[in-house]
């Protein structure tokens, strides 16, 4: 398949096996892409399955500010189902994330039980203070290079998060 990307002025076209052109955009407009560094992995490691997602969690809310000066004053409870292991660590951080958004807390320590296909999570937090020190915004976590996994003793729960 022969292409023709559009300049300013000319039709973008693609010839199609049959030999005829199909326009992809109108005279004057074009498309391009540029390079975006909006993803950063996240591994969380424990001696227990819900160890390392307690750490992935860590780790999800270290890009967001220093855990060292989040106080645990409020607890929020979440609780969810799901079998598959990778699925869980994304569902689970993305909630934490929407519940975050939602209270307009930021989280520091967290606690997971796990009951066959049943998640019982605790995040301990509070709400922005001016004072704390932003980092980055974290908008979710993400299926890319998504592994939760057991080698040896150890587990470990990693993916990408959107910032």
């Amino acid at each position: 398949m022969e292409k023709q990307r559009g300049n300013s002025g000319e039709a973008a076209w693609v010839r199609l096996s049959d030999g005829s052109k199909d326009n992809l955009c109108v005279p004057g407009q074009t498309s391009s892409y540029f390079e975006h560094d909006a993803d950063i992995g996240i591994i969380g490691r424990g001696d227990t399955l819900e160890q390392a997602f307690e750490t992935a969690a860590q780790a999800v809310f270290g890009i967001v500010t220093p855990l060292d000066k989040v106080q645990p004053q409020t607890s929020v409870k979440i609780e969810f189902e799901e079998s598959d292991h990778e699925l869980a660590l994304v569902t689970w951080l993305n909630l934490l994330l929407g519940k975050a958004r939602e209270l307009g807390m930021v989280f520091s320590r967290f606690h997971v039980q796990r009951r066959e296909n049943l998640w019982s999570t605790e995040a301990l937090g509070e709400k922005w203070r001016e004072v704390m020190e932003r980092g980055v915004e974290v908008k979710g976590a993400t299926l890319t290079m998504l592994s939760v996994k057991q080698t040896g003793a150890m587990w470990e729960a990693r993916c990408i998060v959107d910032v």
